[in-house]
């Protein structure tokens, strides 16, 4: 595809098509002379994506500056994102926020763009090794899961009441989010880890042990029928996220055990919430897509003007886009908002 001219060319033309490249420009119509920005998601199908694309959307008519927008067709579709970083360098852009679908073998592409002068930002998903990219705007995910393990703790103090505590996890692949999320929720109740980049060494008897559910429904419900028939008494159980809750309540309600156990988690889409007003998760931590792409965007377009590149939150080597933790059953001593709060901030 690359050897004849014409050939990439229509190529390039087709890709763009294909990926689904869209200018917000002003009067001009073409952007006239704005900065080109881009926002290269993993599909522009997952809700949390396409309130990704909606803040930088905003914030690009904000910021005025033309978003050009891509998206590869399925979780993964590195190639996508690669055509899309040659587009944007093509275009003359001044940067871009990736999310990427393999954050190695992105890499080469990266440094390709920073080469050409570009401003490279990854947002929720840090590149491998995380310095490939410029910066990244993220959810501080051991935060997010120490916030759901403080509620927790302080609900089953106050009930005094002994957890006994299900984990169900992402894959067996140990990716970060998954070790972050999974430890910060076990440092907020209150129980010892052993190596803080791994998931399932501790040994504190309060834990009936883990499962992984690839983050989805089905998932999180073959978990969590695996867990019970380990151990019935589980009255706790973490969730890498709501779609896996979602699963974990269907398998505790079939088993008429779901008035007797509490279910937290971690996500903030709008689904969610609703499970959050509906009683099925107790607590859950509450991301901020449209927020890390405004920011994003209002970084390149300050690089754009002056040359000026973001910083990270003071003690962390990244921009924390904030979690808040979101139930109808505060608790004293744990910061949250309520599922009103929720819905109106949520996502999806």
């Amino acid at each position: 595809m690359r050897h004849p001219l014409r050939s990439t060319l229509a190529a390039s033309a087709a890709m763009t098509l294909l990926f689904g490249a869209a200018a917000c420009g002003g009067d001009d119509g073409g952007g006239g002379d704005k900065p080109v920005v881009g926002l290269i998601t993993k599909t522009d199908t997952n809700p949390f994506f396409v309130k990704m694309k909606e803040g930088a959307e905003k914030a690009a008519t904000a910021q005025g500056v033309e978003l050009q927008s891509f998206a590869g067709k399925q979780d993964g579709d590195n190639e996508a994102q690669v055509q899309a970083i040659e587009n944007l360098i093509s275009a003359g852009a001044k940067g871009f926020l990736i999310t990427p679908s393999d954050s190695k073998a992105i890499v080469p592409s990266i440094d390709k763009a920073k080469q050409a002068g570009l401003l490279v930002i990854a947002l929720d998903t840090p590149t491998d090794p995380a310095d490939a990219a410029d910066a990244t705007f993220a959810t501080d995910n051991r935060q997010a899961g120490r916030l759901i393990g403080q509620w927790a703790k302080a609900k089953f103090d106050k009930d005094g009441k002994q957890a006994k505590i299900a984990m169900l996890d992402l894959n067996p692949n140990g990716v970060s989010v998954d070790v972050q999320r999974d430890q910060g929720f076990l440092e907020g109740f209150g129980i010892p880890v052993g190596d803080n980049n791994r998931i399932g060494d501790e040994n504190d008897p309060r834990i009936a042990g883990h499962d992984v559910t690839d983050g989805a429904e089905d998932g999180g419900r073959t978990a969590m029928e695996n867990l019970l028939q380990k151990d019935p008494s589980i009255n706790l159980v973490y969730t890498i996220n709501e779609p896996a809750a979602a699963g974990a309540y269907q398998a505790l309600k079939a088993a008429g055990k779901d008035k007797a156990v509490t279910i937290v988690s971690i996500d903030g889409g709008c689904p969610g919430v609703d499970n959050v007003k509906a009683g099925v998760i107790g607590a859950t931590s509450m991301q901020f897509p449209l927020k890390m792409a405004e920011d994003g965007i209002a970084a390149i377009a300050a690089f754009a003007k002056d040359g000026t590149k973001p910083t990270a939150s003071a003690g962390k080597d990244f921009v924390d886009t904030g979690a808040t933790l979101i139930t109808d059953q505060p608790q004293t001593g744990v910061e949250a908002k309520d599922s009103a709060w929720g819905k109106q901030n949520c996502w999806g």
